[in-house]
């Protein structure tokens, strides 16, 4: 089952993205980074980022709302991923999860961190987001774990 879902994943690719795909990711990423955005006001968002500090790299990520202020892209992933949930306004699906709030900061430290040579279009961004999102879905599906989450809160 694991190589079968291995396979499926890494022979996607961005024609897969239906015309629908590509409009409903643009405007959960648009509502991701809004709320993201309010979230650096955050006090929790505060803290990590000044956890954070100490973490340096030659490779680095943008910390949303602080321009002057970067990350190794895995430390600006969990800064940007923890202004998203701060608020608890960022998308949401059944089972109980928040899609959005754990890819999109992750894909775009990482499209940050990508060399120059190297960097990626907003379609391979779209194609990486879709992708994340599917993963987390496909991964609550296979979980017995993921199934009785609302029964238990």
């Amino acid at each position: 089952i694991t190589g079968n879902f291995a396979n499926v994943i890494h022979g996607l690719n961005a024609n897969h993205l239906t015309d629908q795909v590509i409009q409903r990711s643009k405007r959960m990423i648009l509502d991701t980074l809004g709320v993201g955005l309010l979230g650096t006001s955050t006090e929790v968002c505060h803290k990590v980022t000044q956890y954070s500090k100490i973490y340096s790299s030659d490779i680095s990520s943008t910390i949303w709302g602080h321009l002057d202020f970067r990350l190794p892209p895995l430390y600006a992933a969990f800064v940007n991923g923890v202004a998203v949930h701060s608020m608890d306004f960022d998308d949401t699906w059944h089972p109980a999860t928040h899609p959005s709030g754990a890819v999109l900061p992750a894909v775009i430290a990482l499209s940050e961190a990508t060399p120059q040579k190297k960097k990626i279009s907003g379609l391979d961004l779209l194609l990486a987001f879709n992708v994340g999102i599917e993963v987390q879905g496909r991964l609550l599906r296979f979980s017995s774990e993921a199934r009785n989450i609302p029964k238990r809160y």
